[in-house]
């Protein structure tokens, strides 16, 4: 694998750790699409550097486990505002 690849693995893990980004949090940041961040991420990183892959898995594994409780979050406040905007025409 080329170096300028390794190390961008290795910046998107250390960011994701740092900041607890999601992977699209992560793309947004460093100008990448999800599937290039994801690919980095998943399958690259645990190659390159295991350890911080491991911490790297504990936080996405986190963000997947929660996004069903985000998505419902945000359709509830949709709802609301919806429902206000009605109230107030």
């Amino acid at each position: 694998m080329r170096q300028d690849i390794q190390a961008r693995c290795v910046r998107l893990g250390k960011y994701i750790v740092r900041t607890g980004a999601t992977v699209r949090q992560a793309a947004e940041e460093f100008s990448m699409s999800k599937s290039s961040v994801h690919k980095d991420v998943h399958e690259r990183l645990r190659n390159v550097h295991p350890g911080l892959y491991r911490e790297v898995r504990q936080i996405l594994d986190y963000h997947h486990a929660v996004r069903h409780l985000r998505g419902g979050a945000a359709t509830k406040r949709r709802w609301r505002l919806l429902r206000q905007e009605k109230k107030g025409q």
